[in-house]
């Protein structure tokens, strides 16, 4: 593999992450069966778009976001921010002062590489950074429920039937020195 560099997004950028978001969620929802859930890829998609701005405007306070390029081109991405609404409603507030981590997304040309791995050592060394001691993350895609239980254990919440019949979503919390 050519030279891996895994670094901050620049705002130049941006429309090239924005087609990197697009690509991979649209893979992802058709790998999981779910593509005929048009509003919700939608939404996805916008909801990430939002979190870059965010990372842009508020230059990595309030979400921070690094990317892995292989030759100039984004093929992965992971930030960490609050804790979105299911986690802090799910945990009954007992996250909320967490950040967590998520948008960890590795185009499917490049998946099974390690490259999901080098991303998490990179945000969990920004949150080391930054002080904290603990993260949270969640996950409603089956394909990425499977890879976390083998990486991280059994979820702390899991919420059976949520997306629907046999679609379960899951809420982790780990403490940093464990990773």
């Amino acid at each position: 593999m050519d030279q891996l560099i895994i670094r901050r997004p620049m705002k130049q950028e941006k429309e090239q992450i924005h087609q990197f978001f697009s690509s991979v969620i649209t893979h992802t929802f058709f790998k999981e069966g779910i593509a005929e859930l048009k509003a919700e890829l939608a939404e996805e998609i916008e909801t990430k778009k939002t979190y870059l701005d965010d990372d842009f405007e508020s230059n990595g306070l309030n979400r921070y976001f690094l990317f892995a390029y292989k030759d100039d081109r984004i093929i992965g991405s992971i930030s960490y921010g609050p804790p979105n609404s299911i986690i802090v409603q799910e945990s009954k507030n007992q996250m909320q002062h967490l950040h967590e981590i998520g948008s960890l997304l590795v185009d499917p040309k490049f998946q099974n590489q390690g490259i999901g791995n080098k991303l998490l050592q990179g945000i969990f060394q920004a949150l080391r950074e930054k002080g904290n001691t603990e993260f949270c993350f969640d996950s409603g895609y089956k394909e990425a429920q499977n890879i976390w239980v083998r990486k991280f254990g059994d979820p702390l919440i899991s919420l059976e039937n949520y997306w629907g019949e046999n679609s379960h979503h899951m809420i982790w919390r780990k403490k940093l020195a464990e990773v």
